[in-house]
């Protein structure tokens, strides 16, 4: 193995003079190795996740193609800190690389902003293929430009679905019901035209709010729902498929520029090669997770999907207008 795991329970443990000494060297500055370059690489996930797995693969495969020059050290488990101070710190060139969500720095680029947009993909190969295609890339292009931080490809792949506390059989059903969403124009556009009742509620308070009556339900992935257990108080599971998760592979301007032609066209090969290599964990990992849900009795609810898509298909077109990004969701809607 090529990669560098920072276990964050270790920092916390070391006493402070070595967090100010060799350490910080580590996760802020150049690498001891004799390796010619060492990226740091932050994310948010823990061991176990796509994330990770996906980072671990990226360091594989470019030490490989740059026979070991270029080194990664991987610093999961926000211990650089939460996505948007990641991305701040590659802004400032202080942070190599990162995984983030797109929803988390539209203050930093009104491209981002399409990702929000729900019912945007038909579905998985839909997906893949805008990715992986022209209007990824140009998507990839725009974000760069208005950053400074290179988009070098996506992650993602959790289903996002709706939990609720109550059966949802038909697609009236969830008419009334007082749905836990971020708080972003078209999600809350889209859900309304539907009939739900949007409600904002702070991540950590959702288990309560599900318990409390506060809120009927949230959008989640199977994954999530597993990991915060809502299952246990919101045991239905009503099978939209409104979304599909892209996290932004990610690179500061700054180290891209210190890398040659040669190490640019590594760094690049390597990131789309673990990019899929981590969609697809990440999607392995929901069905299983899906597969668990069930398992321990949470309910399936299968909704006339094409229904809700005839419903919010132009309210979304007059919010994606207003915000600017008409030419992007085409493109999108137009990929085969």
């Amino acid at each position: 193995m090529n990669f560098n795991w920072i276990d964050p329970k270790k920092i916390r443990r070391l006493p402070r003079t070595l967090l100010t000494g060799s350490l910080l060297t580590v996760i802020l500055g150049a690498s001891t190795t004799a390796h010619a370059m060492d990226l740091r690489f932050g994310h948010g996930g823990t061991a176990e996740t796509a994330y990770q797995l996906g980072a671990e693969r990226f360091s594989e495969l470019l030490s490989d193609q740059t026979d070991g020059e270029i080194s990664v050290t991987i610093l999961g488990n926000s211990v650089m800190g939460h996505e948007t101070e990641m991305f701040e710190q590659e802004m400032a060139g202080a942070l190599d690389m990162a995984i983030v969500s797109p929803g988390l720095i539209t203050d930093f680029s009104h491209s981002a902003n399409i990702f929000s947009v729900p019912f945007l993909y038909r579905d998985v190969d839909h997906w893949q293929k805008v990715l992986d295609g022209q209007v990824g890339q140009e998507i990839a292009d725009r974000i760069s430009q208005e950053t400074g931080v290179k988009v070098l490809a996506y992650f993602g792949g959790g289903k996002r679905e709706v939990v609720s506390t109550k059966p949802v059989n038909r697609l009236e059903d969830l008419k009334g019901l007082k749905i836990r969403t971020n708080p972003t124009k078209p999600l809350i556009t889209a859900w309304q035209a539907i009939g739900v009742k949007p409600s904002v509620m702070a991540w950590k308070e959702i288990y309560t709010g599900l318990q409390l009556g506060a809120i009927d339900g949230l959008l989640n992935e199977p994954e999530w729902v597993l990991r915060m257990r809502f299952n246990e108080v919101a045991p239905h599971l009503v099978m939209t498929d409104h979304d599909i998760t892209v996290r932004l592979l990610t690179m500061s301007e700054q180290t891209w520029e210190r890398l040659n032609e040669s190490e640019q066209q590594a760094v690049t090969k390597a990131a789309r090669e673990s990019a899929a290599y981590a969609r697809k964990v990440q999607l392995k990992q929901d069905a299983e997770a899906l597969e668990s849900l069930v398992n321990q009795g949470m309910i399936l609810h299968k909704i006339d999907r094409d229904k809700m898509q005839e419903m919010v298909k132009e309210p979304l077109k007059k919010v994606v207008a207003d915000m600017d990004l008409t030419d992007l969701y085409q493109m999108i809607k137009d990929v085969n």
